[in-house]
């Protein structure tokens, strides 16, 4: 949401945001005079748009004595439905789509584009405007420990459901491309969710842990309340998995455990550090199960997975004690908590001693979910960026006028087309395996994109927001617009499912259990696309630069290989952002090269490929990743700290 806080901009102001829905999208005009001049048009308005910007000249040209004394000279930016000016998503479809589905489809997305203008945006921003609290005691002393959240949080829910962006995935109308129809609606509302798309993300990753296990019928119920279009009946659930130790490494962080009662369930005993939507229904967690001696099992076979309700049927707390609310960044709409489980009634779903293995598929969930949300937030951000330089005079001209400004904005583009076609590509293999239609190379290729995707959008969605911040000047720095607000919840994408570090060994495990497989279907899917596109001459150029890119993977990989295990570590990082240029690029000039492809698409995938596509096989040439570089690593960080002082 690009607007401003109306309580900042009328000091005493006694009107309540939550009070009204409506003003909400009104609130950036009703902060400047309703007759002032300028331009708002919006995308395919080009001759309106001309004579606007003509207006906007002739205003500035005009003395100050005769403009109108209140009129502001920097407009908000307005953007449409989101679908509608999408234009590459909508070609995307056109392209990948069977007639019927994509018919069908288009109707649904044109229509909840509208809805994400009229509706769901306002609640996005009163959202922001109106975080959690937590209640820990009533009036009278008694501990209640009562998360509050804001009426438009709790419409979220039901336009979730209604909108059935979790139920869509399962109820698999359209097969195989169900999946992509739910990736693609969650791409749309994620901006404009006010944080909501965080907890459909985790239930999203529930129910896909529970369809795996074959929806035992102990949890036939809890499925279909977190599958279902009802806003009466749908359920959200949280992802307990951080404890005080942990993060990441939840085989040696994981102090929870569990003990079994007489009736066959247990009881947890232990503290979450972070609980993200702390105030949805149900939640999956891990502990370690008490054996009859009283002893627990270390490392991760001695984790099991649960899935407990987070109230009773009364609506008390199911053995659960709040602790606090995090005080965070970003995110600030979501409540995230600290919470001691004292005894709180689970049921065991995994194998003892499987519960990470069960969380395999709710992590590939999860990590896609934060792809969508980098690849929507760097989406957002060029849109009103772009829209502003339609209006924005700099220097006598229009910002759009200045070509340093818009290469810079056009590179942004060229980012976000890489990553929404990198999205798109893991989506459809979900799709393909989610329906039983994946070959063995589409599952060994959607094992290594998830993690390749995730760390790769997370870094470059932060990049994006920052710079798009400052396309906007000092405004871009101002509370009131709402960009603070996209940065801030942007910042924490590459961190969410696992840092761009985590991801990266991630990636290396995935190579070594397939013992190479990943990598030979890598290379193969990648010529494949490039053998197709290689008959346009506009694209040769492209080609080349990433066959070449493949030939120093390739090289890599051999090189590396017959090295230390040290060696591989230290390039997984650079090796990981190797694989998705290249991926991403070939995957744009695919689209390029397909009939009735713009110049924009054959412009983007040519812009794509002129960056490193392989900077590890750079950074080997340069022995970046030698010992010797690792211990010299460490000396740069550590010189003249007193941990240095005592080695030495």
């Amino acid at each position: 949401m690009f607007t401003c806080r109306l309580s900042r901009w009328r000091s005493g102001a006694t009107c309540k945001p939550w009070q009204s829905v409506g003003f909400l999208p009104c609130l950036w005009k009703r902060c400047q005079p309703l007759s002032r001049k300028g331009i708002t048009t919006t995308v395919g308005q080009g001759q309106q748009a001309g004579a606007q910007e003509k207006q906007v000249l002739e205003d500035l040209e005009m003395p100050l004595s005769r403009r109108e004394s209140e009129s502001l000279f920097q407009e908000q930016p307005e953007t449409g439905n989101q679908y509608l000016e999408d234009a590459l998503l909508r070609s995307y479809l056109k392209a990948h789509l069977p007639p019927k589905v994509l018919e069908e489809v288009n109707q649904d997305l044109e229509r909840f584009g509208n809805r994400l203008l009229t509706q769901i945006r306002p609640l996005g921003w009163e959202c922001e405007l109106n975080p959690p609290v937590f209640r820990q005691y009533d009036a009278w002393g008694q501990r209640v420990d009562q998360i509050v959240t804001c009426l438009a949080w709790r419409k979220m829910k039901e336009i979730a459901a209604e909108e059935g962006l979790i139920a869509e995935a399962y109820e698999r109308r359209y097969s195989n491309w169900s999946c992509l129809h739910q990736a693609v609606k969650l791409y749309l509302f994620s901006s404009f969710s006010g944080g909501f798309n965080c907890p459909l993300a985790m239930t999203d990753g529930a129910a896909k842990v529970i369809e795996s296990l074959g929806i035992p019928g102990s949890l036939k119920k809890s499925f279909d309340h977190l599958t279902s279009r009802d806003p009466k009946k749908f359920w959200t659930s949280g992802q307990w998995m951080t404890e005080r130790r942990g993060g990441s490494d939840v085989a040696n962080g994981t102090e929870t455990v569990a003990r079994k009662q007489p009736d066959g369930t247990y009881r947890l005993y232990g503290f979450k550090w972070f609980t993200s939507a702390a105030d949805s229904d149900v939640t999956l967690t891990l502990a370690r199960i008490v054996d009859s001696e009283g002893h627990v099992k270390q490392g991760s076979s001695g984790l099991s997975l649960f899935f407990l309700k987070v109230r009773d049927e009364e609506g008390k707390l199911n053995s659960i004690q709040v602790q606090r609310l995090k005080d965070k960044l970003g995110t600030r709409q979501m409540a995230t908590a600290e919470l001691w489980l004292d005894g709180a009634k689970a049921e065991l779903i995994s194998a003892e001693g499987r519960g990470v293995a069960s969380i395999s598929n709710m992590l590939n969930i999860t990590r896609i979910h934060n792809v969508i949300g980098a690849v929507a937030s760097m989406r957002r951000m060029i849109s009103l960026s772009r829209e502003y330089a339609r209006k924005r005079v700099a220097f006598g001209k229009l910002l759009k006028d200045h070509p340093l400004h818009m290469q810079t904005v056009a590179r942004m583009e060229v980012q976000v087309r890489g990553a929404f076609l990198l999205l798109m590509e893991t989506v459809r293999l979900l799709g393909l395996a989610e329906t039983n239609m994946a070959s063995e190379q589409d599952q060994l290729l959607l094992r290594l994109l998830v993690p390749v995707a995730k760390l790769y959008t997370g870094k470059q969605a932060s990049a994006v927001a920052v710079e798009a911040m400052e396309s906007f000047g000092g405004q871009g720095y101002m509370e009131d617009t709402g960009l603070p607000v996209i940065l801030r919840d942007t910042l924490v994408l590459s961190i969410w499912e696992g840092t761009t570090n985590i991801l990266s060994l991630d990636v290396l495990r995935s190579l070594t259990k397939s013992q190479g497989q990943a990598m030979a279907v890598f290379f193969s899917t990648v010529q494949k696309k490039l053998e197709l596109a290689s008959s346009c001459a506009k694209l040769e150029p492209a080609v080349k630069r990433t066959r070449d890119a493949i030939s120093s993977l390739a090289r890599f990989t051999q090189a590396a290989g017959a090295k230390a295990a040290l060696t591989m570590e230290l390039a997984a990082r650079d090796f990981s952002y190797s694989l998705a240029r290249v991926y991403a690029g070939t995957l744009l000039i695919e689209h390029a090269a397909r009939p009735g492809a713009s110049p924009t698409d054959i412009s983007a995938a040519q812009r794509w490929c002129h960056q490193e596509l392989c900077p590890a096989a750079t950074e080997l040439e340069n022995s970046s990743y030698e010992a010797e570089e690792a211990l010299l690593d460490s000396e740069l960080v550590y010189e003249g700290s007193p941990a240095h002082s005592s080695r030495l």
